[in-house]
């Protein structure tokens, strides 16, 4: 017997960025449809609608000038990143940028070792001083301090979704409805699901 194969009818990429600007990511100011189709061909756009753009939506641009981010709503997140200090402290920043609170943090710094195993993070938030013990399992990130800054930053009913890639996982920062009407978009094709484990 056969298996039936799911068609998924194409998208055309201006609709794609369009519906998801609707459902809070958008393009980040001054980038173009050119800097989308620098990093993948349209037709592969197209062919898998909202998957390709939900996925380059968290990274940088490819190309000159360098430092800019395809939405400032989404990163991903390469859990295999930390090399040494400042590495929580770059994680941190990202969160903050992400979910629209870039000076969130104050007095933000963190030590790590990988030798001795010796990690920690500290922060002040809203008059709050936080530091964090901080395990060190190679160079892979401590999911738990990740989520404990995630905490930190979700306010007015937007929290942070993320869909899983393996060792790296993409992060948005949506609302419960956005998020529900994404995974409508993407017909179960890897949901975005409320970030765990908090």
């Amino acid at each position: 017997m056969k298996e039936a194969t799911v068609t998924i009818a194409s998208v055309e990429l201006e609709a794609q960025i369009s519906r998801l600007a609707e459902l809070g990511l958008p393009l980040a100011a001054a980038i173009t449809v050119d800097d989308l189709l620098y990093s993948l061909p349209r037709d592969m756009f197209e062919r898998e609608p909202y998957e390709y753009l939900l996925s380059l939506l968290g990274a940088e641009v490819e190309r000159e000038p360098w430092g800019r981010w395809f939405c400032d709503r989404a990163w991903s997140f390469d859990t295999e990143c930390v090399y040494g200090p400042g590495a929580y402290v770059t994680i941190a920043r990202n969160l903050c940028r992400i979910a629209g609170r870039p000076d969130a943090f104050t007095h933000l710094r963190d030590h790590v070792d990988l030798e001795s195993g010796e990690a920690w993070l500290e922060y002040t938030i809203g008059g709050r001083r936080q530091r964090w013990t901080v395990e060190v399992c190679d160079d892979w990130a401590d999911t738990l301090v990740v989520s404990y800054l995630m905490d930190d930053l979700e306010q007015q009913g937007r929290r942070f979704f993320q869909r899983d890639n393996g060792q790296s996982t993409h992060l948005y920062f949506l609302d419960e409805a956005a998020a529900h009407e994404m995974n409508e978009l993407l017909d179960d094709r890897r949901p975005l699901v409320p970030v765990l484990g908090r």
